[in-house]
C-alpha cells in the first residue's frame, strides 16, 4: 500500500520558519532556560503541540536548529589562492573565526551544547539526530581545514589537530573582547596565528 506523502503547505513553512528562527535568537542570548522546546514555543506564540507537529520531538527540533544554522553558513570553503602563504592561510582561518563566533549562530550553538549532554554515549543516546548533525559539522570543518593546506608541504595529522584545537581557541580571544581588559587582541589573533603556522611548518 502506497503511504502518502503530505507536502508543508506555505504557511506550515512559514511557522516552521518562525520556529527556527525565534529558536535562535532565543538559544543566542546564552539563557540556559533557552534550551527548552516549551520556551521556544512561548516565544513563537503557539503550543509545544504545533513545535512537535512541525519538527517531531525534542531531538528532531535541535537538529532542525543545527542543520538551519549549517544553511546559514553554507558550504565551507577555506581554500585560498594558490600565492598565499602557510602564514596567510592560517590567518584567513584566525579571521574568518574572529568574525564567526561573535554571530547569532554560533551565540546559538554554543548556548544548544552546553546544555546538551557532556559525554558522547549519551548525547547520541539521547539526541541521536542532534549528535549527528553536530559530527556532520565537525567533519565538514575538518575537511575544510585540510583542503585549505592540501597544496602546501603540511602533516595532515597536523592540519586535523589545529583544526579540533583553534575553535576553542578563538572562542578564548573572542569572550577576551567582551571583558575588561588591558590585552591588545590584534596581537592576540597575531600571536596565534604565529604559533599554529610554526607549529604547521615544523618537522
Amino acid at each position: 500500500m502506497l503511504r502518502r506523502v503530505t507536502r508543508p503547505n506555505r504557511r506550515g513553512s512559514q511557522t516552521r520558519q518562525n520556529m527556527l528562527d525565534a529558536a535562535l535568537r532565543a538559544l543566542a542570548t546564552g539563557d540556559p532556560k533557552a534550551v527548552s522546546a516549551n520556551h521556544i514555543a512561548k516565544e513563537v506564540g503557539v503550543t509545544w503541540g504545533a513545535v512537535k507537529y512541525q519538527f517531531g520531538d525534542v531531538d528532531d527540533l535541535w537538529a532542525a536548529v543545527l542543520g538551519y544554522i549549517g544553511e546559514r553558513r553554507g558550504e565551507l570553503d577555506l581554500r585560498s589562492d594558490a600565492d598565499a602563504g602557510l602564514e596567510d592561510r592560517v590567518g584567513q582561518i584566525v579571521d574568518l573565526l574572529w568574525r564567526g563566533l561573535d554571530t547569532i549562530d554560533a551565540r546559538a550553538m554554543d548556548t544548544l551544547r552546553g546544555a546538551l549532554p557532556r559525554e558522547r554515549d549519551e548525547l547520541e543516546r539521547s539526541f541521536p539526530k542532534t549528535a549527528a548533525e553536530l559530527a556532520a559539522a565537525q567533519a565538514g570543518w575538518t575537511k575544510a581545514c585540510q583542503q585549505a593546506f592540501a597544496d602546501l608541504d603540511v602533516d595532515p595529522v597536523r592540519v586535523r589537530e589545529m583544526a579540533a584545537m583553534i575553535p576553542g581557541a578563538m572562542k578564548g580571544l573572542t569572550a577576551e573582547r567582551h571583558l575588561s581588559t588591558y590585552s591588545d587582541m590584534d596581537d592576540a589573533k597575531r600571536g596565534l596565528r604565529n604559533a599554529i603556522a610554526a607549529y604547521l611548518s615544523s618537522r
